[in-house]
């Protein structure tokens, strides 16, 4: 269990950081610096700034994150 939770995460890490790096590639750049700040931003404007297999990843990583936890 601890092998699946540690690949969720690490899922869920690059997945967020492809969505950071495709924000930062757009206007207004400065919601990619917000972004990493706040998690949850960053699907949000990546779904609007048309990252949406960026943003799908994103949260199907954090879901599978959250069941290995809540099944832990």
């Amino acid at each position: 269990m601890g092998i699946a939770l540690a690949v969720a995460l690490a899922a869920f890490a690059v997945a967020h950081l492809t969505l950071v790096a495709g924000l930062a590639r757009r206007r207004p750049w400065w919601r990619a610096i917000l972004a990493l700040a706040v998690p949850p931003l960053a699907p949000w404007w990546g779904w609007r700034a048309g990252l949406r297999a960026r943003a799908i990843a994103w949260g199907t990583a954090l879901a599978l994150y959250a069941i290995g936890v809540a099944a832990a």
